[in-house]
């Protein structure tokens, strides 16, 4: 059975580490300082970078955050601590069905709510980028509160602490890592999406405009370039521009671990 679980381990691996060193051997010609800090160019044209994208991605990812990480950390609050009444019961269907709906029908769902209306924007792609971070985040507080022992929550009570100041002073406080996980592991899971910026801040290649202009973002810039059909010029910038987005995820996981690493004295 160790055997066996080895096997399993190695070929859960083979394509995680495919994908790395591909990405890597394919996307490390490209990366240069210019490549950081230029503007995006035209299709087929040499030089140029991926500036803008990073930044789209930086402003957009995080204007979700403001949005998706409070509710779904209010609403993993409630399921914990309300979890024998009705509504949450309903509260709890509900997110499941939220957390398993595809990210294009959230982006269409988005475009008819905000692009519709104020078109192309940062808004509509953070809109739609909260809708998928509230289930993760509120799941991951839930559990994570549940795991704060009780007697805890019990001593505080008794020694006339209010609930709701109990709940945000001491049980947020031992939830506080599984909380964090949570929410950096939403923002990863968004950073890479696609189909709902294509429905909604559309892309650019130029730096940042304005909350309600459209706007770059690297899932967007890698899908363009890969696109392009100067083969030499262009995919070798998808590849680099994959690379970044790999980092950038992978950086965010490394923040997971460090957050929820045990200290031993």
């Amino acid at each position: 059975m160790v055997l066996l679980s080895y096997v399993a381990l190695i070929i859960a691996l083979i394509p995680l580490m495919n994908i790395l060193i591909e990405t890597t051997i394919r996307g490390v010609s490209a990366i240069n300082l210019s490549f950081f800090t230029e503007q995006i160019p035209p299709l087929g044209q040499a030089g140029g970078g991926v500036g803008p994208a990073i930044q789209g991605t930086l402003i957009v990812v995080g204007l979700a955050s403001l949005v998706g990480v409070p509710v779904g950390v209010f609403s993993g609050i409630f399921l914990a601590e309300f979890r024998n009444t009705k509504l949450t019961y309903v509260s709890r269907y509900l997110n499941d069905v939220l957390s398993g709906i595809p990210s294009i029908v959230i982006g269409i769902f988005s475009w008819i709510i905000i692009v519709t209306i104020i078109g192309w924007s940062v808004i509509a792609g953070a809109f739609a980028l909260a809708i998928m971070m509230i289930p993760i985040v509120t799941r991951t507080t839930e559990e994570a509160i549940l795991l704060v022992p009780i007697t805890i929550k019990e001593a505080a009570l008794a020694l006339g602490i209010p609930r709701w100041k109990t709940t945000l002073t001491i049980v947020l406080r031992n939830a506080k890592k599984g909380m964090i996980t949570g929410i950096l592991l939403s923002m990863a899971r968004v950073t890479g999406e696609t189909a709902p910026l294509l429905l909604t801040i559309l892309g650019s290649r130029f730096w940042f405009g304005g909350f309600t202009e459209p706007s770059a973002a690297l899932s967007l810039t890698i899908f363009n370039f890969s696109q392009s059909p100067y083969s030499t010029v262009d995919w070798p910038r998808a590849w680099g521009a994959a690379l970044v987005l790999i980092l950038m995820i992978l950086g965010i996981n490394v923040m997971v671990r460090y957050y929820t690493r045990e200290k031993y004295g």
